[in-house]
């Protein structure tokens, strides 16, 4: 009787780049080839990983109701460069509760001032935007996108990623999705009749940059220590928006309440540095997977949310949409349990 050989122990790297302009983690556990997924999967669904995983959801998907209240108070401009000075402010906080030095590589500076800049200087200006035109629920799906759109651009840019079938299959999906929603004219808000191309444009330049981001840190940046990318690129992103949102509007904040103020620090504190945080964490302690599961549970927390607090719609064509975005992001997910080359 021939048994399966066992595999030996090699090191494998788990890669994750969040597109919300949070984090950026890339560690080696000493592991056989092709448990780490399972591993992930299986430590998801026996619910370790899984309250990290719906806390963090609610992080993005409130911080993005969030937004979409205070559109209606700030420029968006202005809204991002004050919401990314102020999680800044709390690296620097805990930079020095940890006496840390500062990162002195010029090749990091630059690298993630670049990452700053587009993918998350540019990336949440145009997502914010975006909010004027439509409901948080209809931008946080068209956000599921980014693991579809940053396969694409990994084609071009990243050499070692292969197209399979099913990676094709699941963009493809994904897409089709945003197209029915586009289609169906929804936008979840009452004042909108019809879908405005100017929220559904916002949105996808979002998630360009976003991806092209994370495809960027894949490509340069792998070796970098995680905390001081992700510091660097909030302060360089911060320091962007500065003038441009004192060139657009000159830091109006006439229109704003103790509401607004109160959503603003929000978002920045929970939304953006929390997320950040807790991003890292479930990340480092129960691998890349489980954190990319919550693609699904953001747009599930900004429709509700969105509809209890803020009077926003929800329509079968969005229903549509979002069942059919899952299925192509679950398709891009799925991992076998064990994949046939352990068995070798």
């Amino acid at each position: 009787m021939n048994f399966p050989q066992k595999k030996p122990v090699q090191r494998v790297r788990h890669h994750s780049v969040n597109p919300g302009g949070n984090s950026h983690t890339d560690f080696i556990r000493n592991e056989p080839v092709g448990f780490s997924l399972w591993y992930s999967r299986r430590t998801l669904l026996r619910g370790s990983a899984l309250p990290y995983v719906i806390l963090l959801g609610f992080f993005y998907g409130s911080s993005l109701v969030a937004s979409r209240f205070s559109v209606g108070q700030y420029d968006p401009r202005t809204y991002i460069a004050l919401r990314l000075l102020l999680a800044s402010a709390a690296h620097l906080v805990i930079y020095g509760l940890m006496r840390r030095r500062l990162p002195g590589s010029g090749q990091l500076w630059r690298y993630a001032a670049v990452l700053g800049i587009v993918g998350t200087a540019i990336s949440m200006t145009s997502i914010v935007t975006s909010l004027k035109y439509q409901s948080s629920g209809v931008t946080s799906l068209l956000l599921t996108l980014n693991p579809a759109v940053t396969i694409l651009l990994a084609q071009i840019f990243l050499p070692d990623e292969l197209l399979t079938p099913r990676k094709a299959l699941g963009v493809t999906v994904a897409l089709s999705g945003a197209g029915l929603l586009f289609l169906r004219g929804g936008t979840g808000l009452a004042d909108f009749g019809r879908a405005d191309w100017r929220g559904y444009a916002w949105a996808i330049l979002g998630v360009l940059c976003s991806a092209g981001g994370s495809v960027f840190a894949r490509r340069c940046m792998r070796q970098m220590d995680a905390w001081d990318v992700a510091s660097v690129r909030m302060f360089t992103a911060a320091l962007a928006l500065l003038p441009v949102a004192w060139l657009g509007d000159g830091f109006d904040l006439s229109q704003v309440t103790w509401v607004g103020y109160a959503a603003l620090f929000y978002a920045a504190l929970i939304g953006t540095f929390g997320g950040m945080w807790l991003n890292f964490y479930i990340i480092k302690n129960y691998g890349a997977t489980p954190a990319s599961q919550t693609a699904y549970v953001i747009p599930l927390v900004t429709t509700v949310l969105g509809a209890a607090l803020l009077g926003e719609t929800v329509t079968s064509g969005m229903l549509a949409g979002m069942a059919v975005i899952f299925v192509g992001i679950s398709l891009l997910n799925f991992r076998p349990r064990f994949p046939r080359s352990y068995f070798r």
